[in-house]
Parts: structure tokens; sequence; C-alpha cells
């Protein structure tokens, strides 16, 4: 299982192991979105009937150790993962933040690797889903 998320470009050793831990190697939980949710970098919105819209913002419930090595690695997904610097590349284009698409290439690598573990396969960067008929 660690060498299946370390075969993610930009997660290396520690935050591979961070995450293993932290996550119970994801066996409690069923979707990524979840994980999302428990690492603490779900975006939230403050709002309060019709009246009150308040920025969004992360919710920084779960673990600080695990989001901030999520939040450093995202610089290095950033130039070496294609599907990450896609996703940076889109958001800042939109002219969001530099700051809230780095958060969303933390996600991108909480996403990718639950995948990689609940399929029991090594990262492929050319890997499809197959579309179902």
């Amino acid at each position: 299982m660690l060498t299946n998320i370390r075969s993610i470009p930009g997660i290396g050793k520690k935050t591979a192991m961070l995450m293993m831990v932290t996550t119970n190697n994801f066996r409690d939980f069923d979707n990524a979105k979840q994980v999302t949710d428990y690492v603490g970098l779900a975006p939230t919105e403050r709002t309060s009937g019709s009246s009150i819209r308040g920025r969004s913002y992360i919710s920084k419930k779960g673990d600080p150790m695990l989001r901030h090595h999520l939040f450093m690695c995202s610089f290095t997904a950033c130039q070496n993962n294609p599907q990450c610097r896609a996703l940076y590349e889109r958001i800042v284009a939109k002219g969001k933040s530099k700051k809230l698409a780095l958060i969303a290439v933390c996600n991108k690598l909480i996403k990718q690797s639950f995948g990689v573990v609940k399929n029991d396969l090594v990262y492929d960067q050319n890997y499809r889903r197959r579309q179902l008929v």
C-alpha cells in the first residue's frame, strides 16, 4: 500500500506514511469525499438563511499535520503530476487565488491516493475509468 501511494508524483515517503496511519489505510471510508472531510480540506460556506453570505473556507477539523504535509506536497504535485498541474492552471486561469488552487490540488491528491489504495494499483497517469454503457 505504501508503494502505491508513493507512486503518485508529489507524495513523498513521510506524507504517504502519515496518510496511511491517520486514515487507517482508508479502511473506514467508502469514498474520497469522506476522506477529504476527515482530513479537514472540505470547503465550507458560512451562511445563515438568505441574509448572511460569508466567504468559503476549509473546515480544518482534521489532523493539522497531515493537512500541512498535503499542502506542501501540492507544490511538488503542480510541477510533476500532470492532472494536478492541469487542475491548478485551470483554477488560476479562472481568476481564483493560487492558495485556493493549491487546496484543490490537495483534494486531488487525496482522491488519487484513495483510488490507488482501494483498487490496489500503482499510479498510472494515463489511466481512464471505464465508461458504463
